[in-house]
């Protein structure tokens, strides 16, 4: 047993001799300024910083998007913006803290931008549709407004402003 024992101390000290940090076991003593430079021991980073040393990559001049299909997409959305509109997929927004979980399923509200071209490019706006809702709370007199981003498949156009 004793064996056993010098054994398992003799394994794990220098373990914990080399890296004492148990959050970055990487990290290892320095020793003092006046042993050799040869001799001293230089922390190793820990794996994340190889990720922060890669170069980044830059495509230039590759415009996916041509002007044309910019154009139509900005084209096919524009009718909507000012129109009015009912939500009709189920939909629950947790932004607002004075209704926290509120389902906006059968909510009316007034679609405000189209985000899904910005300065002339096409962006990949999962949910491209602002659209602005008032909402009367109990104890308020004035409604509060609330914009929801919406993708054109969770609502119906009810009609103009």
């Amino acid at each position: 047993m004793a064996i056993m024992a010098a054994t398992a101390t003799a394994v794990a000290s220098p373990s914990s001799s080399t890296s004492p940090d148990p959050v970055h076991p990487s990290t290892r003593f320095l020793p003092p300024a006046s042993t050799p430079a040869s001799c001293r021991l230089v922390p190793t980073p820990p794996r994340w910083c190889a990720r922060l040393h890669m170069a980044p990559r830059v495509a230039v001049g590759s415009d996916v998007s041509s002007s044309h299909d910019v154009a139509a997409e900005e084209a096919a959305a524009a009718p909507k913006v000012g129109k009015h509109v009912r939500v009709t997929a189920p939909v629950r927004v947790h932004h607002v803290a004075k209704a926290p979980g509120l389902e906006l399923r059968g909510m009316e509200g007034v679609v405000k931008q189209y985000i899904g071209v910005w300065k002339g490019k096409c962006v990949t706006a999962n949910l491209p549709f602002k659209v602005e809702f008032e909402l009367k709370l109990d104890g308020q007199e004035e409604p509060i407004r609330i914009i929801a981003h919406l993708r054109e498949q969770e609502f119906e156009i009810v009609g103009d402003e």
